[in-house]
């Protein structure tokens, strides 16, 4: 292989590296420490485990020059970032769910893992001047100023589970 053509796949893997999006992180479990209500209260106290979502930041969309225009489209992209809403488990003891001790049972709140992916507000601006005009010397005109805000994106499907059991 020549330097040229090593110089060649270099470039090739590192704009591969590049342009690849970064892999969705899963979250990180949390177990939330409640036996502390038992004892104070005397009481039975929740059961409660969730995930704290592991945010992915991505690349921003590039800019885009188009013909005529001084400025970029958009000129502040916007970012999109995606995390995993990880799987949430509340459990809690109900006393006397038929109206009698011996059934005692068991209600569960269940959320399910879920990915949510949002993007930032990007921000489009119009240049006061137009391109160099040859029909006023070479000079510039005078144009109305055009700002626009590119509104932010939230996509995701969270969904819920509630349940009952009771002993047999």
């Amino acid at each position: 292989m020549t330097a040229r053509g090593s110089i060649a796949a270099l470039l090739t893997c590192m704009a591969a590296a590049g342009a690849a999006t970064p892999a969705m992180a899963d979250s990180v479990p949390v177990g939330v420490p409640l036996e502390a209500v038992e004892t104070t209260l005397g009481v039975a106290a929740p059961r409660v485990a969730t995930g704290v979502p592991v945010p992915v930041v991505g690349a921003p969309e590039a800019p885009r020059h188009h013909k005529g225009d001084m400025l970029p489209t958009p000129l502040l992209p916007a970012v999109p970032i995606g995390a995993e809403l990880g799987n949430t488990l509340v459990t809690s003891p109900v006393p006397n769910l038929l109206g009698a001790p011996e059934t005692d049972g068991e209600g569960s709140l269940d959320a399910p893992a879920d990915t949510l992916r949002t993007r930032t507000p990007g921000l489009v601006l119009g240049a006061p001047l137009t391109m160099p005009d040859g029909s006023n010397y070479g000079l510039p005109n005078l144009t109305r100023p055009e700002l626009g805000l590119l509104t932010p994106e939230l996509t995701g499907a969270p969904s819920a589970l509630l349940g009952l059991t009771t002993p047999r």
